[in-house]
């Protein structure tokens, strides 16, 4: 059913061209609206600005209030880097490996965001752990606490994408993508891809398991919980129904976007994914970020011309971050 959806034609598609005088914005970007109602909140004559280039993969945007910056990652280049008032710098290397030995593959850290206490916690792809910054946000360093590396002992296998309930609870995925082979890589201990929550009390409940669990997201009252299977043979978006324990239940297909993986102009995955406080899904995957209301329907799509792995959120939700192959681009909103 979602995918008859987008037999409508749009009804707006606007280019964000680069002119001589805006030299910063994305030649090949535009806006394409599915449905008038997303007008409340996108304006499509907004264009993308570009904030950072020249990095070989980024990810985990992360809006810092406390000190007015943007930080994301660098995955293959094992650095965390920050942008504030226009200019691009490291803020901690390593950040997903802090081992002596060598190796390839995904090493950097991943998704972050804050915990309750306002801490900097990432997915560490090298590390295989979910970690935090044992460091204030303004003077950030390398060194890192450990918050889960196992489950029933058994190493996890790169954590990937992370949130925070409301109780202090906190959601994670585990795909193979940081392994250096993969789900090939012999050092795999786990047979499966999990969804996990690590309770405030220590405790960490696999609450499911999927092909390549990746980016994911509460609904604003928590009713909802959303995941992104970053597969291509299923590039889809699941649904759950949240119980007052905590858990995920009743998982039912919120989009699938298998037809569109490896057609023209739309690089990518389901990955990251964040939901404005109208309830509003804004979701990477082919083509860039799709936009969707609460019961699954496309009201847009952001086509950045790259592969996009995540995006956020300022503050006050007037600005909307994506990461984008080697790019970080933002977005101004209507509110």
């Amino acid at each position: 059913m979602n995918r008859l959806l987008l037999c409508f034609i749009p009804i707006l598609i606007l280019s964000c061209t680069k002119t001589q005088t805006d030299m910063n914005y994305k030649q090949d970007a535009f806006i394409e609206i599915f449905d008038n109602k997303i007008l409340e909140i996108l304006d499509p004559e907004a264009k993308l600005e570009i904030l950072s280039t020249g990095h070989a993969w980024t990810e985990g945007p992360l809006w810092l209030e406390e000190t007015q910056t943007l930080v994301f990652t660098d995955i293959p280049n094992n650095a965390i880097y920050q942008v504030k008032d226009r200019e691009s710098s490291i803020y901690i290397k390593p950040s997903g490996y802090t081992g002596e030995t060598q190796r390839g593959g995904e090493v950097g850290a991943n998704g972050l965001t804050l915990d309750p206490q306002g801490r900097l916690v990432m997915c560490q792809h090298g590390d295989r752990r979910m970690a935090r910054m044992d460091s204030p946000l303004d003077q950030p360093q390398s060194k890192f606490i450990t918050l889960v590396d196992n489950f029933q002992g058994k190493r996890l296998n790169s954590p990937n994408d992370v949130v925070f309930d409301k109780a202090g609870n906190m959601y994670f995925t585990d795909p193979p993508y940081g392994l250096e082979f993969n789900m090939d890589d012999p050092a795999k201990e786990l047979d499966f891809q999990g969804i996990y929550c690590l309770k405030t009390d220590g405790e960490l409940l696999l609450l499911d398991s999927i092909s390549r669990p990746n980016g994911l997201a509460f609904s604003p009252d928590e009713k909802y919980f959303y995941l992104a299977n970053s597969d291509p043979d299923q590039a889809v978006w699941f649904k759950y129904e949240v119980g007052e324990n905590g858990l995920i239940h009743n998982r039912s297909l919120f989009f699938d976007a298998t037809s569109y993986v490896g057609k023209e102009g739309y690089k990518g995955l389901p990955d990251g994914m964040k939901v404005h406080s109208s309830g509003t899904i804004f979701a990477t995957g082919p083509g860039g970020v799709w936009i969707f209301d609460a019961a699954g329907k496309p009201l847009a799509r952001i086509a950045t011309g790259e592969a996009t792995s995540n995006c956020a959120f300022s503050t006050d939700e007037k600005t909307f971050f994506m990461t984008a192959d080697s790019y970080v681009l933002k977005l101004r909103l209507k509110k």
